[in-house]
């Protein structure tokens, strides 16, 4: 009989395949910048959906060049989000380590923007420009944005409590993003504070989830021959009798899906608000609703499914040479098949 061989089913580069320990990505590092100007590197807003795009390929070594093609796009609504704090990091042997941080008054955060404090503990009065000379004193080598979402604004949200996290800040000098962050603390930004048409980011999202799945779903491994006994949706063994445990890189059933994943130079196609450019399909989104809010299109997919948060940042291997795409029609039919 001949010997079968296949090659390896089941890529083991993301084990341990666990659950995500929040419902939105970590941003892990940010990239530098060599700019003179000081711009906020992230943002974060709410999957909405899919449609698809007309737009024109500028590209002159495209073989589509001048042509209209179909673009599949996703739908982010992203609305404003607001500063509640800054944070300088200081090098050390053990890494970055926060050397100390600006928080924006209570009082005043308690008028306007009372939702966060169910994730923000009621700090004391602290005098903020004594704090902010206290982190230029420092040896600081990286200062990053307390910022909070604003679910409130969004329809599709299934939660109205704010999200904190942090985002970085590229361009200038270290005094210079202390003094941009002092100008714009406490005060609302919005995504083209970020991010300009066009540009290329980086998505840091949680995958959808499936719970616990077999080992042919969770690994695509293929099914036994229909002779043999006892099983067809599991492996043939579990490793050799020699060894008295079982590897682990045997592929087993176990969590699928809800994972963080990176996904690289992913182009923003369009930055819009509805009331100049509607978006909403008729019906609504499955499993969202309206976009009332600031939205964007990304060419292509992004991971999880609707109404879960998503993280930009600023492409950290962008060196391709970007060219436009000219949108001349976007699909608002309906997607429930009517």
């Amino acid at each position: 009989m001949a010997k079968r061989n296949h090659p390896r089913r089941g890529s083991m580069a993301f084990s341990p395949r666990k659950r995500a320990n929040r419902p939105f990505g970590h941003v892990k590092s940010w990239p530098t910048s060599d700019a003179s100007e000081v711009r906020m590197q992230g943002f974060a807003g709410w999957k909405a959906g899919m449609t698809h795009v007309l737009a024109r390929d500028l590209n002159p070594r495209s073989t589509s060049a001048g042509q209209e093609i179909r673009v599949p796009v996703t739908v982010v609504e992203v609305p404003k989000m607001r500063i509640l704090g800054v944070r300088g990091y200081r090098m050390t042997p053990y890494g970055k380590q926060a050397a100390g941080e600006v928080w924006v008054d209570a009082e005043s955060l308690t008028e306007s923007f009372p939702e966060v404090f169910q994730r923000v503990s009621n700090r004391k009065k602290h005098d903020g420009e004594e704090h902010f000379e206290n982190l230029g004193k420092q040896d600081i080598c990286e200062v990053r944005l307390i910022v909070a979402t604003q679910p409130s604004n969004v329809t599709g949200s299934p939660s109205k409590v704010p999200e904190v996290m942090e985002v970085g800040l590229g361009g200038g000098s270290t005094s210079d993003k202390l003094a941009f962050a002092q100008e714009r603390l406490g005060h609302e930004v919005s995504f083209t504070d970020a991010f300009e048409e066009g540009a290329m980011t980086d998505i840091v999202a949680i995958t959808k989830g499936y719970g616990w799945q077999g080992v042919i779903k969770r690994f695509g491994g293929k099914l036994q021959s229909h002779k043999n006994s006892k099983k067809r949706r599991q492996h043939g063994n579990m490793g050799d009798f020699g060894t008295g445990y079982v590897r682990k890189t045997i592929r087993q059933g176990g969590q699928t899906g809800y994972h963080q994943r990176t996904e690289f130079n992913k182009r923003i196609l369009r930055i819009a608000n509805p009331e100049d450019h509607s978006i909403t399909p008729s019906g609504g989104f499955l499993r969202y609703g309206e976009v009332n809010s600031d939205y964007i299109l990304i060419k292509g997919s992004v991971p999880g499914p609707a109404k879960r948060l998503i993280r930009f940042r600023d492409a950290l291997r962008s060196n391709e040479e970007q060219h436009p795409l000219e949108i001349t029609y976007v699909s608002t039919r309906s997607k429930q098949g009517v």
